[in-house]
């Protein structure tokens, strides 16, 4: 989930000036709605049981507003002008979504101290010569 968020967020950075552009020229919304495609579109109920609460909340309050951007980019009738003031708005809100998220998800990722003090003992050490 991590990467695949953090894959979200840096397709949006690095096209959001460039998706605007298409869809102002071609009136196609497939680089819209193609910048945010995510893999974990389907979570369901018993992956995210496997989570503590509060991670549980962070995922959920970023695919919800993920959710919430490819619903108005798939149905919106509003000129490429108001698609872009309107992406930098939620892009603001994902931006947040996505930095909760990434810190708790960062964070279960690191060994416990005890762990990695054990892991450190147990390193053969080199003599320097």
């Amino acid at each position: 989930m991590r990467l695949d968020a953090g894959d979200v967020m840096r397709r949006l950075r690095a096209r959001q000036e460039e998706m605007i552009a298409l869809f102002s020229r071609l009136r196609e919304r497939a680089p819209l709605l193609e910048t945010i495609r995510c893999h974990f579109s389907s979570i369901r109920f018993g992956e995210l049981v496997l989570l503590p609460p509060e991670e549980q909340v962070a995922v959920h309050r970023f695919y919800d507003r993920l959710a919430e951007l490819r619903w108005y980019f798939q149905y919106t009738t509003d000129m490429p002008g108001t698609v872009q003031v309107t992406l930098r708005l939620r892009l603001k809100e994902l931006e947040e979504a996505h930095g909760l998220l990434d810190a708790l998800l960062a964070e279960a990722l690191e060994p416990p101290p005890v762990q990695a003090e054990v892991k450190k003992r147990a390193l053969p050490r080199r003599k320097r010569r």
